[in-house]
C-alpha cells in the first residue's frame, strides 16, 4: 500500500466533514506507521485502524497507516477510500461525544470487544470437541445468542 496514496485518500475523507466537527480537536489528525493489536486481541488478531485520544495536551485522532497496510496490502483505491471513511467517523463520533459528556460509542465499542471474545471462545471450544473451525471474525457483527 502506497503511504502517499493513503495520506491523499485521508485527506480526501477528512474534507468531506463539516469544519465544525474539528472544534476543539487542536491535535488534529495524525497517520501512523504502528500497526498496533487491541490490548484483548487473542491471537494478534485484532488491529486498531484508529484512536481518539485525549489527554493534557489536547485532543487528536491517530488513524494507523501500519494497520492499513498489514490488513489491506492491495485493496483497490475507492474500497480503502470507503475503510478509511469508516474509521475516521467512527473516531471522529468518539470526538463529538467526548464533548457532549456521551459514551455511547464507547459502550458499543465494549459490545463489539465481548462479541469478539465470545467468538474465540466458541472457536476454541468447536476445535477442542473436533467440530471443525468457526468463519473468520466480523467484528461488529453480533451474536444471536447472548
Amino acid at each position: 500500500m502506497d503511504r502517499d496514496v493513503f495520506e491523499r485518500l485521508l485527506d480526501e475523507v477528512a474534507c468531506e466533514l463539516p469544519q465544525e466537527f474539528y472544534n476543539d480537536l487542536n491535535g488534529g489528525i495524525i497517520i501512523s506507521d504502528e500497526a498496533p493489536y487491541h490490548d484483548q486481541s487473542v491471537a494478534d488478531d485484532l488491529y486498531i485502524m484508529g484512536e481518539y485520544r485525549r489527554s493534557a495536551m489536547g485532543r487528536q485522532i491517530v488513524i494507523f497507516y501500519g494497520s492499513f497496510a498489514k490488513l489491506y496490502p492491495n485493496m483497490p483505491e475507492e474500497r480503502l477510500k470507503k475503510e478509511l471513511r469508516r474509521v475516521l467517523r467512527h473516531e471522529f463520533r468518539h470526538h463529538l461525544e467526548g464533548l457532549a459528556g456521551q459514551r455511547d460509542l464507547e459502550v458499543e465499542d465494549e459490545e463489539e470487544i465481548a462479541d469478539y471474545l465470545w467468538r474465540h471462545e466458541q472457536r476454541k471450544r468447536r476445535r477442542q470437541s473436533g467440530q471443525g473451525r468457526l468463519s473468520g471474525f466480523q467484528i461488529g457483527r453480533k451474536r444471536e445468542n447472548k
